[in-house]
């Protein structure tokens, strides 16, 4: 491994059918104006919202409810959360759904207090948060984003095209604790279960695909993608397998929490190409990662080729027997196209909703990333979304 790196990670996590029994202690330590943050009344039908609101009142604290908030969590939705949060002097926030409530959850805690529009400072200027920070615990019911253990916020802004995400460096700002029931996944919709298998599997790869020296973290990143690939072929054909769910779980939560990145370089250009398209289209950000991602790494290949093929040998299986590195690195590509198909992820850009009047706003609203193996041009950026069309 190259260079010098920190790492520090204080979330805890409770994993398994009985952790929600873990937050009346957690919630002893925080005050008593809570925020309850939900997405679209689904923790209603399926009876989380009656058990945490159950808890909540046991531990004497006083309610507060953020409702609604969208799969891409826009700048508006931020705004009115902190007026509400003022209002009711909240001071903990509990995050119950996937990866877009945690996200607002967390851009809510640096903007309650700030004296700023937190729009400019977070995501205009890419400040760090100089205000109390307001502390987050999480109840996780969709797997995919990793947010429940980092410090990552993405925030749109609809008018102006723009899907960013700010991944803090202040640790206060991750989740204090996060609440993981394998159980609270299987009522998703079959196509939100496999866009998240997708935003795991592309965590890894962003992080993966860059550097060439011999790195623990890549190793791990082996690991986790031979384990998200396997359990995926049995969630997709029975998507209430608790083995299958509960490790496709545990992988999201490792591929985002900046364990697999100590070391290296990332890449993340396949994420700000398909925010950007998330941006101008409002499509699943899985499917937005899946429909531009093929056509990225078949760009950057060539560059850095020696990766590419030890992901076909490594991740795939693939014999490197009789093969020169270029043609085992698109064997291992052509692999990983067949198991997306397999999943049934959208694989064109045109699958998702967009059209040709959106690809100037999409290349406009990319934020070129400088650490995988080639640097973007905009240009770039168009030809992959092209290809993706």
């Amino acid at each position: 491994m190259l260079g010098n790196f920190s790492y520090c990670n204080p979330t805890k996590l409770y994993f398994g059918e009985d952790a929600l029994e873990n937050l009346i202690v957690e919630l002893a330590k925080y005050g008593n104006n809570v925020a309850l943050v939900y997405g679209s009344g689904s923790i209603k039908k399926n009876g989380i919202y009656d058990e945490i609101m159950d808890i909540l009142k046991f531990a004497g604290k006083t309610v507060s409810e953020m409702a609604g908030v969208m799969p891409n969590p826009t700048v508006h939705k931020l705004y009115e959360g902190v007026e509400i949060a003022r209002t009711h002097k909240v001071d903990f926030i509990l995050a119950v759904g996937g990866g877009s409530v945690v996200d607002y959850a967390k851009a809510l805690s640096v903007s309650i207090h700030c004296e700023e529009d937190p729009w400019e400072k977070y995501y205009a200027r890419f400040e760090e948060p100089v205000c109390e920070i307001v502390p987050v615990g999480v109840v996780l019911t969709m797997v995919g984003t990793g947010s429940e253990m980092n410090t990552g916020a993405v925030i749109t802004y609809p008018e102006k095209k723009l899907k960013i995400g700010h991944v803090f460096t202040d640790e206060r700002i991750m989740p204090k604790f996060s609440i993981l029931n394998p159980r609270y996944t299987m009522s998703l919709p079959k196509n939100q279960m496999i866009a998240g298998i997708y935003d795991i599997f592309n965590h890894i790869c962003e992080q993966y695909f860059s550097g060439e020296d011999d790195n623990t973290s890549d190793y791990i990143s082996e690991g986790l993608m031979k384990s998200v690939i396997h359990s995926s072929r049995i969630a997709i054909k029975d998507k209430n397998d608790y083995e299958a769910r509960s490790n496709l779980m545990w992988s999201a939560t490792w591929a985002l929490n900046t364990l697999v990145s100590r070391g290296k370089s990332t890449d993340w250009m396949v994420h700000m190409i398909g925010q950007s398209v998330g941006a101008c289209s409002n499509a699943t950000h899985g499917m937005t990662l899946s429909a531009v991602s093929l056509p990225y790494y078949k760009m950057i290949m060539p560059y850095g080729v020696r990766k590419f093929a030890r992901f076909a040998v490594n991740v795939w299986d693939i014999s490197p027997d009789g093969k020169n590195e270029e043609e085992l690195a698109k064997e291992g590509l052509s692999a990983m196209e067949a198991w997306m198909k397999e999943l049934g992820l959208a694989m064109k850009l045109s699958e998702i909703g967009v059209t040709m009047e959106m690809i100037d706003d999409i290349v406009n609203g990319t934020l070129i990333m400088e650490g995988g193996y080639k640097v973007l041009s905009k240009e770039d950026v168009r030809k992959v979304l092209m290809q993706s069309m």
